[in-house]
């Protein structure tokens, strides 16, 4: 995956970030991942029902980005797609709400 769509933390985590489409329908949305590797990270994505969905991941998290994951419990958060910055990081529940 040129480009990389994740970095790797100093404990040997990592943080995986993906712009899928929203599954609701409108836009795209930015999800950030943070788990053990790659894999894992994409395993939590599938399981949460988001297979059609996954990609690639093009652009790595940024520093902003890497901190709001490491802050929330689920380490498993979205927004609106990048360039709306004033919208704020909110928990994957929200995502998949009938």
């Amino acid at each position: 995956m040129p480009g990389g769509g994740f970095c790797r933390l100093p404990g040997g985590n990592m943080v995986v970030a993906l712009s899928l489409p929203n599954p609701a329908g409108d836009g795209d949305v930015r999800i950030l991942v943070h788990a053990a590797n790659r894999p894992r990270a994409l395993t939590r994505l599938r399981n949460l029902g988001l297979r059609a969905y996954l990609r690639g991941n093009t652009h790595p998290p940024t520093p902003d980005e890497i901190t709001a994951v490491l802050h929330h419990p689920d380490g498993l958060l979205w927004r609106t797609a990048p360039g709306r910055d004033q919208d704020l990081w909110q928990p994957i529940r929200a995502l998949l709400r009938p």
